[in-house]
C-alpha cells in the first residue's frame, strides 16, 4: 500500500515538473510576440527606402562629386545626402517606428519564477519542502491583448507623423539648395551682363575720345570715363556677392566654403509644368507634408482616447505554483480600476487635445490652401514677364541700341541718347533674367507647399516618403 502510493506521488510530481516545465517554455516564448497593428510593416519599408543614404556611418560614406559646371540636380542630389537636418529627421522617424515594437510587446509584463523552501519538523522529503511559482512582475501589470493593441496604434501614428515630418524636411530642403542655386545663377548672369556692358562703354570710351581729338565735346569722354569705371565698380561688387553665395552654397552641400563650384554659361532652362492650376491646388491639399503630419497626430489622439477608456476595465496577473509534489495551485490576481477620477481626467486631457489637434488642422489647411494659391499667382506672374521679357522687350531693347549705334555714328544722335539705350538693354536684360529665376523660385515654394516634386504630377502616383535621392532622380 505504502509503496503503490509513493509510487502515484513520484508519478504526480513528475508530470507537476513538466508541466511547469512547459509553462517557461510557453511564457519563454510569448515574451518575444508583438502585437503590432496594421501599417507598421509597410511604414517599416517606406523607412527602410528612405533610410538607404543615411545607415552607413557618415565616415563610410562617398558623397557624389559635383561636376563642373554644377548642374542643379547634381546639386540638389549631393545636398540631400550631406544634409544633417535631413538625415536627422530620418533618424527620428525611424526612432518613433522602433518604439511601435515596445508598445505592441506581449506579454508587456516580465516573467517572475519564485522558490521557497519549507523548513518544519516533520518527516518531509526535500522535494516536498520545495515550492516552485511562476507568475508575472508584480511592479507592473499584464495588460489585456485589445489594451497592448491600442497602445501600439497611438505608437504608429506617432511614427507616421514622424515620417511625414521628414517628408516635409526633404522637400524644405530642396526648397532651400534650389534657392540658394538659382540666386547664384541670377548673379551669375548679372556678371556676364556687366562684362558685356563694361567691353561696350570701354569702347564708347574709345570712340568719344578719338571724337575728342576731331572737335567733339569733352564731356562726352568725361561721361564715357566715368561710366565705364562704375561699371568696373558694379562687376566686382557682383564678383564678391557670387563668392559669398558660392560659400554658402558650399556649405549646403558639405563641402570646403572656398571650393570651386562653377555654373553653366547660362540660366537654367525652365522646368515644364504640364498640370493646370486646379490639379495644382487639388495636390496640394492632398499631399502637403504639413497636413498629413497633423492628420496623423488627429489619428494618435482617437487612438489615445480609445487607450484611456480601456483603463476602465481590470488587468488580470496569473500565476502557477506547485509544492513539491503535495500541492498544485493555479491563481490570478485582479487589479480593479479604483482610480477613476484620474481615468476620467486622462480621458478628457485626451479628447481635449483630440479637439485642439483638430482645430489646428482646420486651420493650417486653410493657411496652407492660402498660401499656395498667392504663391501660384506670383509664379504664373513671373512665367508671364519672363516669355514677355524674352519674346518682346529684349530684342526691342536690342534692336534700339544697334539703331542708337548707326545714328550716334552718324552724328544724329548724342553720347548721353546712346548711353541711356544701352541702360534701357541691360534693364531689360536683367528684369528678364530675374523673372525667369523668379519663376524657378516660386515653382520650389510650391513643391515644398505641396509636398511633391512637380515634374511627377500626371505620373503613376509614387510613395511620396521614398528615399530622397531616389525621388529626386525620379523627379528630374
Amino acid at each position: 500500500m505504502h509503496r503503490s502510493v509513493e509510487a502515484k506521488l513520484g508519478a504526480g510530481s513528475i508530470r507537476v515538473t513538466c508541466a511547469v516545465a512547459v509553462a517557461l517554455c510557453a511564457a519563454a516564448g510569448v515574451s518575444g510576440c508583438v502585437l503590432a497593428p496594421e501599417g507598421t510593416a509597410a511604414e517599416q519599408t517606406k523607412l527602410k527606402a528612405a533610410g538607404q543614404p543615411f545607415e552607413p556611418p557618415i565616415e563610410d560614406r562617398t558623397l557624389p562629386p559635383v561636376p563642373e559646371p554644377a548642374d542643379w540636380r547634381e546639386v540638389l542630389r549631393r545636398g540631400f545626402m550631406a544634409n544633417g537636418d535631413l538625415e536627422s529627421a530620418y533618424f527620428e522617424w525611424k526612432a518613433a517606428l522602433a518604439r511601435v515594437d515596445q508598445a505592441a510587446i506581449w506579454p508587456n509584463s516580465n516573467v517572475a519564477v519564485s522558490y521557497s523552501y519549507l523548513f518544519s519538523s516533520g518527516e518531509m522529503k526535500a522535494w516536498d519542502r520545495s515550492t516552485f511559482g511562476l507568475g508575472f512582475d508584480p511592479s507592473m501589470n499584464l495588460l489585456l491583448p485589445f489594451k497592448t493593441r491600442a497602445a501600439a496604434k497611438v505608437s504608429l501614428e506617432a511614427a507616421r507623423e514622424a515620417g511625414e515630418r521628414f517628408r516635409a524636411a526633404k522637400f524644405e530642403l530642396q526648397r532651400r539648395v534650389l534657392g540658394a542655386y538659382l540666386d547664384l545663377a541670377l548673379t551669375d548672369e548679372k556678371i556676364r551682363i556687366a562684362r558685356d556692358n563694361l567691353q561696350l562703354l570701354k569702347l564708347l570710351t574709345g570712340s568719344a575720345a578719338s571724337r575728342v581729338g576731331t572737335g567733339a565735346p569733352l564731356q562726352d569722354l568725361l561721361k564715357a570715363q566715368t561710366d565705364s569705371q562704375m561699371a568696373e565698380n558694379e562687376l566686382a561688387n557682383l564678383q564678391a556677392e557670387a563668392e559669398s553665395m558660392r560659400s554658402m552654397l558650399n556649405g549646403m552641400l558639405a563641402r570646403d566654403a572656398r571650393a570651386g563650384l562653377q555654373l553653366p554659361a547660362s540660366l537654367p532652362a525652365p522646368r515644364p509644368l504640364a498640370a493646370d492650376d486646379a490639379r495644382l491646388i487639388a495636390v496640394a491639399v492632398d499631399q502637403n507634408p504639413e497636413l498629413a503630419g497633423l492628420a496623423r497626430q488627429v489619428a494618435g489622439r482617437q487612438d489615445a482616447i480609445e487607450l484611456a477608456r480601456l483603463a476602465y476595465l481590470p488587468d488580470l496577473n496569473p500565476s502557477a505554483s506547485f509544492t513539491g509534489g503535495v500541492s498544485q495551485t493555479l491563481g490570478a490576481m485582479a487589479m480593479l480600476p479604483t482610480t477613476l477620477p484620474a481615468i476620467r481626467a486622462m480621458v478628457a486631457d485626451n479628447l481635449a487635445m483630440s479637439r485642439a489637434s483638430e482645430a489646428m488642422l482646420r486651420q493650417t489647411r486653410q493657411d496652407r490652401g492660402a498660401s499656395f494659391v498667392a504663391n501660384l499667382y506670383f509664379m504664373r506672374n513671373a512665367e508671364r514677364q519672363a516669355q514677355l521679357y524674352r519674346q518682346r522687350l529684349v530684342p526691342a531693347a536690342q534692336q534700339l541700341v544697334n539703331s542708337s549705334r548707326e545714328a550716334y555714328a552718324s552724328g544724329m544722335m548724342g553720347f548721353a541718347d546712346l548711353i541711356d539705350s544701352e541702360r534701357m538693354l541691360i534693364a531689360v536684360r536683367l528684369m528678364a533674367a530675374e523673372a525667369q529665376v523668379e519663376r524657378e523660385k516660386r515653382l520650389a515654394e510650391l513643391e515644398a507647399l505641396a509636398g511633391v516634386d512637380i515634374e511627377t504630377l500626371g505620373q503613376p502616383v509614387v510613395d511620396a516618403q521614398a528615399a530622397p535621392v531616389a525621388a529626386s532622380q525620379a523627379a528630374r
